[in-house]
């Protein structure tokens, strides 16, 4: 590409900024254009749920820095309507259309409905945007009404935590029979739903909402084991589902649930001139196996922002797999928990030692779990990384000073060895000196 291209970035988040930045990185000159459905320049998401709604930090302190000089021309609060690969040419709102040399799709994810609920009902809300977040601390900031979570996700978790941090009552209700069952070890979900307990979270399990019945006073919830809960406020945190619904009719390959379908290279699949990247991207990560699959992780938005953006300069032919090992962390009631890989692949779960869990499948070690210890799991996550690296990049790759005062970003690809193909014991997997020790085989 060269000066007078125009790359679009469709999506003004973490995985679009990043992307953006490591264009200009690469001394692409061209003009590159951000279109974001929200009003806000990037800003950092993870906080809405903890900072932001705690009162800890103002909406304005939230903004994402850029660590080069971007120059793009922005258009905010602008929803993209569709695209036609074929003119390559973004569908904007009142019928105009941006044309692209290359596209970088970074729409993220939106929030799930959950049938039956009075969504129009300024006491249900929904934690997806800064505009989200900012609603529901006000909310919370009025009054001192019992307020009731619906998720035991990540999300949900983490609201309540920060909800209790504020002195107010909190139930959370899920289907599932722990908090965070299936996104963390069975043995660790047990420890965080009685961490939640023992801070005075109420956390009905099992259970699923069967009536919304809106009051003067609250809403009244009716659960299918018989509760009725009246909150002042309720939180739907079920998850989100890729935003892809401005794609339909188009040649993009997609799904409304596992999102834009990629290569291992972050190019969209059969389009040369288009990468996907975060929560919307679903890809086949090599380190692991070649299931395509999505990762809902900042870190991943991140890091697979400034993957895309490379590849897109590369080409098809010339750019390296993103093979991530992905991170990420949590922190409720003060309880930092960090995770590494993939532990959803295994099935196989053992103790590393105090606070350290391994999961594991038959071809070796796919996760770590840590609580409460940075650098153990620092130093956990890099054998996982050496016992299962990435595949090797197929050509060689850009070379680009650092700016000063800043160290390198993770590339996208790493020179490392292939994964052994036989079935070993997981031990072969483990960091030097490291055993495990079985704790459950239940998934």
């Amino acid at each position: 590409m060269n000066r007078r291209d125009r790359i679009v970035v469709v999506g003004a988040g973490a995985a679009g900024w990043r992307a953006a930045e490591r264009l200009r990185e690469l001394r692409f000159e061209g003009e590159v254009v951000m279109v974001g459905n929200e009003p806000h320049r990037p800003y950092h998401r993870p906080e809405l749920s903890k900072q932001l709604l705690t009162g800890r930090v103002r909406a304005d302190q939230l903004t994402l820095a850029a660590y080069t000089e971007v120059d793009a021309r922005w258009r905010l609060n602008t929803a993209a309507r569709g695209i036609d690969t074929g003119k390559r040419a973004l569908m904007l709102p009142g019928g105009e259309q941006l044309a692209y040399d290359g596209l970088v799709i970074a729409t993220g994810m939106e929030s799930r409905h959950l049938p039956g609920a009075p969504v129009s009902d300024p006491r249900v809300h929904h934690l997806r945007t800064l505009d989200d977040a900012t609603r529901l601390h006000e909310a919370l900031s009025a009054d001192k009404e019992p307020v009731v979570v619906i998720g035991g996700g990540f999300t949900g978790c983490e609201v309540a935590a920060s909800v209790r941090a504020l002195k107010r009552r909190v139930t959370i209700v899920t289907e599932k029979p722990t908090l965070m069952a299936g996104a963390l070890p069975p043995e660790l979900c047990d420890s965080i739903t009685r961490l939640h307990q023992s801070k005075g979270v109420g956390v009905a399990l099992g259970v699923e909402v069967l009536h919304w019945l809106p009051q003067d006073n609250g809403i009244a919830i009716h659960l299918s084991d018989g509760q009725v809960l009246v909150a002042g406020h309720v939180v739907i945190a079920i998850g989100g589902l890729p935003a892809v619904s401005w794609l339909r009719g188009s040649k993009v390959p997609h799904h409304e649930r596992d999102g834009v379908y990629c290569e291992p290279t972050c190019h969209v699949a059969g389009l040369a001139d288009v990468v996907a990247a975060g929560d919307v991207a679903c890809w086949p990560n090599l380190r692991f196996d070649d299931v395509p699959r999505r990762v809902e992780h900042w870190l991943n938005a991140v890091e697979m922002g400034r993957a895309a953006a490379e590849s897109l300069l590369l080409g098809p032919s010339r750019a390296p797999a993103f093979t991530p090992l992905p991170r990420f962390w949590t922190e409720q009631h003060r309880m930092r928990v960090q995770v590494a890989g993939q532990p959803q692949l295994g099935g196989e779960h053992g103790r590393l030692g105090p606070g350290s869990l391994a999961t594991a499948r038959a071809d070796g070690l796919v996760g770590l779990t840590t609580v409460d210890r940075p650098r153990e799991f620092h130093r956990l996550t890099a054998g996982l990384n050496a016992r299962r690296p990435g595949i090797a990049a197929r050509r060689k790759r850009f070379q680009e000073p650092v700016p000063a005062g800043r160290e390198p970003m993770p590339r996208a690809g790493e020179t490392m060895r292939p994964p052994p193909k036989s079935t070993a014991l997981v031990s072969n997997y483990l960091p030097a000196g490291v055993t495990l020790t079985p704790t459950s085989t239940r998934t």
